[in-house]
């Protein structure tokens, strides 16, 4: 009597029939394949995993201390893109007189928070949160490490500690509208803050070897057409290197005189912002050369 499975009852199995071993050898070559691309798909899904949950990375430090460099050099060995936070960075038309990098220089590392705004156009501390915590999402996002780099304190401390500003957007922060925010007691978040550390002579002695570099006839044409189209009518325009070299090209000062005030303009710059910056316990100080080991080690 040939056996007939009643696959109804659970206690009895279909027999199998012999397996041809071409099919046999078909389907171990299947289920390797299979199991590699699931332990491929297994590793991209830590992967992304664990840039999602590492941390935002803060570079910060004084004007001319070389934020820029050491972050390109990050940002290629971690995977990481870039958000400025320098609070001239973001006007356009500005290129030369704020440093930014240029597209040679950012050697195809993203680069965000630059030329957002027209000289004159409102962007508060408020704005540029916002603006701040969506990028890091999106980079986030595509398993991209997010790196924050800049010099304007009051934008990073924004970020990290989560300020909450009650006022209109669009007002520019004043004393009702700072007190309002966070005391600076708990940072909130995951971020790697580490700041570049310069002896002051050493700073000093960088500052005035710039200012010598930026006095310079592509500066000199920038100027003039910032002034042509937006005039002397905002502060972005006066806290510039562009005051020194319109004097200059007017005639009112010589072109050291322009070099001398550029440069203690930028060292008091460095001084305010190192006094901000000292006052958070929780920023690794390190010499330029250990930044770019030290951060690396953290992220990998």
């Amino acid at each position: 009597m040939r056996f007939r499975p009643d696959f109804r009852m659970s206690s009895f199995t279909t027999p199998q029939r012999a397996s041809d071993p071409s099919e046999r050898s078909e389907r171990i070559r299947s289920e390797r394949l299979t199991g590699s691309c699931k332990s491929d798909n297994e590793k991209v899904q830590s992967s992304e995993k664990a840039v999602f949950n590492s941390p935002t990375i803060v570079i910060l430090g004084p004007t001319g201390s070389g934020k820029t460099g050491v972050s390109i050099e990050i940002a290629k060995r971690v995977n990481g893109e870039i958000i400025s936070a320098d609070s001239r960075a973001i006007y356009k038309g500005m290129d030369i007189g704020t440093a930014k990098p240029t597209p040679e220089e950012q050697q195809g590392i993203p680069h965000y928070g630059i030329d957002l705004v027209k000289p004159g156009e409102r962007f508060t501390v408020a704005d540029w949160k916002s603006y701040a915590e969506e990028k890091i999402v999106d980079i986030k996002s595509r398993g991209k490490v997010p790196m924050i780099v800049g010099g304007t304190g009051l934008y990073i401390d924004a970020l990290i500690y989560d300020y909450h500003f009650k006022g209109p957007t669009g007002h520019k922060i004043g004393d009702h509208e700072q007190k309002t925010c966070s005391d600076r007691k708990e940072i909130k978040g995951d971020f790697l803050l580490v700041g570049i550390d310069w002896p002051p002579d050493e700073l000093r002695s960088r500052l005035a070897q710039r200012a010598e570099q930026m006095f310079c006839s592509e500066l000199y044409d920038e100027t003039r057409e910032l002034v042509r189209r937006y005039g002397w009518g905002s502060q972005a325009m006066k806290s510039n290197i562009y005051e020194f070299a319109w004097r200059y090209l007017n005639g009112e000062i010589s072109l050291e005189k322009a070099k001398e005030l550029c440069f203690f303009d930028d060292w008091h710059l460095a001084k305010r912002q190192l006094t901000w910056f000292k006052r958070n316990k929780q920023i690794v100080w390190l010499k330029l050369d250990d930044v770019l080991s030290y951060v690396v080690s953290k992220i990998s």
